[in-house]
């Protein structure tokens, strides 16, 4: 299991981190909010621990952010105990809430009941026609075949591939591939789709749809 922690106190990442890797999570870690945003999208976490008073953006912007386009448990730490923020929060999508100062025995039990709401996560390998990827490796097949890729190409395909035969909005698109700073840069797409075309051939389609997004269909 992987753990991203997003908060600017690094005695918090610090105390964070130990607590976590004492039960074999993975840790990453992001000191304001459009680093964790970047971290969130490269590295697909299976929690997210966020903290509200970030140096950048409001924690509750970064929330919403994040769930325009990511499903991922989030645990809100905090200093705020108002009865408002905490509605606020977990209205936008929040999981839980824990106030500043915690114990890690009550975290880590929150942690535990938060994951448990979301069972299995994804499916390690996901198949469209003769398309295979293997989530786990980063490994890509097209008819039995192995198919190098680069890293966007990979997480442009998985994006599509996830969706399979259902029109891909151009911002989720940017945002999945290339996080928040992608934004707007729909030109990104339009190079990657053709790469992406060169190499599936006709064993697959990425059609456009114009100023609106793109879908993978079988041939």
């Amino acid at each position: 299991m992987t753990a991203l922690i997003i908060d600017d106190e690094i005695q918090i990442r610090r105390l964070l981190r130990l607590a976590l890797e004492s039960r074999d999570y993975v840790v990453r870690e992001a000191e304001t909010g459009r680093l964790g945003l970047q971290e969130a999208a490269f590295h697909r976490p299976d929690v997210v621990l966020l903290d509200l008073g970030l140096p950048d953006m409001d924690g509750l912007d970064v929330l919403k952010n994040l769930r325009e386009w990511s499903a991922v448990p989030v645990l809100i730490l905090s200093v705020r105990d108002q009865e408002d923020v905490k509605v606020s929060a977990l209205e936008n999508g929040a999981d839980d809430y824990v106030t500043k100062p915690f114990s890690t025995a009550e975290l880590i039990a929150r942690l535990a009941v938060i994951q448990r709401r979301h069972p299995g996560g994804e499916s390690p390998e996901i198949i469209v026609g003769p398309l295979k990827m293997h989530l786990d490796r980063h490994e890509v097949f097209l008819a039995g075949e192995p198919l190098k890729m680069t890293p966007v190409e990979y997480a442009f395909l998985l994006a599509l591939a996830r969706h399979a035969g259902k029109i891909v909005t151009q911002r989720h698109l940017l945002r999945e591939v290339w996080g928040p700073q992608g934004d707007g840069q729909t030109h990104y797409l339009r190079v990657y789709a053709n790469h992406l075309r060169k190499k599936i051939g006709d064993k697959l389609v990425i059609s456009n749809e114009p100023g609106i997004g793109y879908r993978l269909l079988v041939s």
